[in-house]
């Protein structure tokens, strides 16, 4: 597709989102009345909107930087090889970046013994499948089958993929689940419900917290007797038990801390479940680009984010190779950051030198000392590219938006791989 946005009264272009997991390809974009930005078509989306409001309605030539003040490219690429070919071990996070953004990172972080972590979100279902192994299914899978749909803090899930309802199949009076079960937070998604007749839809607190709730839930479900359980629960796990097809829905964004233990306790109750009914899990991810990152480091190497081509060869360490670890505990000494499509992940506060690769709205926080920014296109707006939805089964194409003069990410970094040396 290579239809582009000349004017305002050229009309809407065809687009799917890089914006959020669900990467939703039902809207458009079209350049707004005021002429300078973008804003969408056919539809809405919070974060859509908000996402293309740091964008301009036309390409625009911006410089890298080099200890905050502007050069070529060229010197800025120079730069960053030199910073990162002199580092003894470098950290490289957002990772936020298309499938060809992912290879290159690949093929720098072997070249350098770079750690990868794309941040705890990822991490929590992660470590879970890891140690415990999990059932998942998909959302064209819960608008077809689901009859019972439980909400865990449905406002995170809500804030992470807007058009959630929509994509679930909860909009649509002909089909998608019956009824809906928010537990924790759930005004936004009890107000994006109201008036849906088709729906049964109920809200039901938190058991003290989200810990102890799935806790309570999953012994629940198994059947243990708990005389101290809140009524509302055990109502809960015998609906669950007598579902046809009963699906979890929370956003790994929104876990707390040891979140991975929710996921666990999730997989228990989804496991006991389909001893003798059906029912599967679905995670929201915080984002369409690390779990991109991550199902491309998986296939090259065979291990996922938090690892790195060192020493001693490949290596993997959940714990000790999160990023807040490391900058906390000064076992780095320095860091790539790569944000080509979330123009608002900015780098972690820190005085290592600097390496980052994002869109011209992170300009103006790369301005320090030591640092090298680099612009580089955002897929979806400037370049085309392909990331993986949130339930992971497909991969879907991005379309631009217009083409911009901006190299992508995977230009960027095979150019720094190339004078780093071997």
């Amino acid at each position: 597709m290579t239809e582009t946005i000349a004017a305002a009264d050229a009309g809407a272009v065809r687009w799917t989102c890089p914006f959020c997991p669900l990467l939703c390809d039902h809207l458009s974009v079209r350049v707004g009345a005021s002429g300078r930005g973008l804003e969408l078509a056919g539809g809405d989306c919070a974060r859509a909107r908000a996402a293309l409001a740091r964008h301009a309605a036309t390409p625009a030539p911006v410089a890298a930087r080099v200890d905050g003040g502007e050069c070529d490219l060229d010197t800025a690429i120079a730069a960053a090889a030199r910073l990162l070919g002199a580092s003894r071990q470098a950290l490289f996070g957002g990772l936020d970046t298309d499938v060809a953004g992912a290879r290159a990172l690949y093929r720098l972080a072997c070249r350098t013994g770079a750690i990868c972590d794309a941040g705890e979100a990822l991490m929590h279902g992660l470590r879970a499948l890891q140690d415990r192994g999990g059932y998942t299914t998909t959302l064209a899978e819960v608008r077809a089958r689901a009859d019972l749909l439980v909400l865990l803090d449905g406002d995170a899930a809500l804030d992470a993929a807007p058009n959630l309802v929509e994509r679930l199949g909860l909009a649509d009076a002909a089909g998608g689940p019956r009824r809906v079960v928010v537990v924790g937070p759930g005004d936004g998604v009890k107000a994006a419900l109201a008036g849906r007749a088709h729906l049964q839809v109920e809200l039901l607190p938190y058991a003290n917290d989200l810990h102890t709730t799935v806790a309570w839930l999953a012994a629940l479900v198994d059947g243990r007797r708990l005389p101290g359980a809140p009524a509302p629960l055990a109502v809960l796990a015998e609906s669950l038990r007598t579902a046809r097809y009963g699906v979890i829905v929370g956003a790994s964004g929104g876990l707390p801390e040891h979140g991975a233990l929710v996921v666990e306790a999730v997989g228990r109750i989804v496991g006991s479940l389909n001893a003798t009914t059906r029912a599967a899990a679905l995670w929201i991810g915080a984002g369409a680009g690390g779990a991109t990152v991550n199902q491309v480091f998986a296939w090259l190497s065979g291990l996922p984010l938090r690892s790195r081509a060192g020493p001693r060869g490949l290596e993997h360490e959940p714990v000790c190779f999160a990023t807040r670890r490391l900058l906390a505990d000064d076992a780095v000494d320095a860091l790539l950051w790569v944000a080509s499509i979330d123009a608002s992940a900015t780098p972690p506060a820190t005085q290592l030198p600097l390496v980052v690769l994002g869109p011209p709205a992170l300009a103006s926080s790369c301005a320090r000392a030591g640092t090298v920014y680099i612009p580089v296109s955002t897929p979806g707006i400037g370049s085309a590219g392909h990331l993986f939805r949130t339930d992971g089964v497909v991969l879907l194409p991005l379309f631009p938006v217009y083409a911009d003069t901006l190299p992508g990410v995977a230009e960027v970094l095979d150019r720094i791989a190339a004078q780093v040396g071997p």
